[in-house]
């Protein structure tokens, strides 16, 4: 289906202990470079990532990998962000970060314009802004670290699908927020991918669970309820991925309903192993915050600009070039199953 390139490949030799961030207070490396990064020079290499929120294992996972990165080169590294993904709750972070002067703000947008304002400011008190995960408006920001290209990320998850039910009856989609440009941007093509390529199967209904454990556990509840032919559900969200394989894992629908989206080993292992889960996919995203700290590190050292055609150097990941519209690529998802599931910790 994908061609597992060097990225899958280093997803092997992770082993990410995912630490829960409890609060919404910074969190500093305790790197001793500070403002000027430890290197000798005027580089201000204070990065601050802000996720859609806290306590979300996928994000601790992110920050993990950009803290590995920042003290790879010496910087500093800090975490805040608010305890629930609404689309303005992370413009207080944003504005309190530009009279902080920190060099550069790694952002997932709860939101592609709510926060733009507060973004643009930053970036005119030049504070560098890399989105990654879930993107801004391209006004908004310097480059966007793209996790896979939505056309990828749409197609792994409907294949999967399609595999598990026959290639035919109805499914759903149990998103995060109703909001989420990378969310909605995914649904767009599994729409079109569904009409082109799998015209036996009904996409019947588009829920969210607002990335809230609870609320998609009962999301999930109210559509095997209201669609009692239901075959399949896509949740491209760890959050929702999980919260649904936990309901069916304990019901009647254990075995006649498929569930596969996105969603890390650690939350899934329990309900691949149980049979709940046949398959599911994700990127890497340790190798994803690891690629937004480099990024933040070149346009703050002036390296790149955003431009299509910069390049820039990212650790062990190797060298990245921006694309069209500011945007880097990781790369390719990768399928997580029974018969490798057991070789990632995160």
């Amino acid at each position: 289906m994908f061609e597992h390139k060097r990225r899958a490949g280093a997803l092997t030799a992770l082993a990410v202990g995912v630490a829960l961030l409890a609060t919404g207070c910074a969190v500093d490396s305790g790197s001793e470079g500070g403002s000027d990064g430890g290197s000798g020079d005027s580089a201000n290499l204070a990065i601050t990532f802000l996720p859609k929120n806290l306590g979300n294992p996928y994000f601790d996972t992110s920050s993990t990998g950009a803290k590995e990165a920042i003290d790879e080169f010496g910087g500093t590294f800090a975490e805040v962000g608010p305890a629930e993904a609404t689309p303005d709750a992370q413009v207080s972070y944003i504005n309190t970060l530009t009279q902080q002067g920190v060099g550069a703000i790694a952002v997932s947008a709860n939101d592609p314009e709510a926060i733009c304002d507060a973004l643009n400011e930053a970036r005119d008190a030049n504070v560098k802004v890399v989105t990654f995960d879930s993107d801004t408006n391209a006004d908004c920001r310097d480059v966007f670290i793209n996790q896979a290209d939505a056309e990828g990320i749409a197609k792994v998850q409907v294949d999967l699908v399609a595999d598990q039910i026959g290639g035919a009856g109805e499914i759903a989609i149990l998103s995060a927020s109703a909001n989420a440009t990378n969310q909605n941007a995914w649904i767009e093509m599994m729409e079109e991918y569904l009409a082109s390529d799998y015209p036996d199967i009904t996409l019947v209904e588009t829920v969210y669970g607002d990335d809230d454990d609870q609320t998609s556990f009962d999301k999930t509840a109210a559509l095997l309820q209201t669609h009692p032919e239901l075959k399949g559900i896509i949740s491209p969200t760890t959050v929702g991925i999980s919260a649904a394989a936990r309901y069916l894992s304990t019901s009647d629908y254990k075995g006649k309903v498929a569930l596969t989206g996105l969603g890390t080993p650690n939350q899934m292992r329990e309900y691949v192993e149980d049979g709940t889960v046949t398959a599911f996919a994700l990127w890497n995203p340790a190798d994803l915050g690891y690629l937004a700290a480099y990024a933040s590190k070149a346009l703050i050292e002036g390296d790149i600009t955003g431009a299509e055609g910069d390049s820039f150097e990212a650790g062990k990941l190797g060298d990245y070039e921006v694309g069209a519209d500011g945007v880097v690529l990781l790369g390719d998802p990768f399928e997580f199953n029974a018969d490798n599931i057991g070789d990632f910790d995160f």
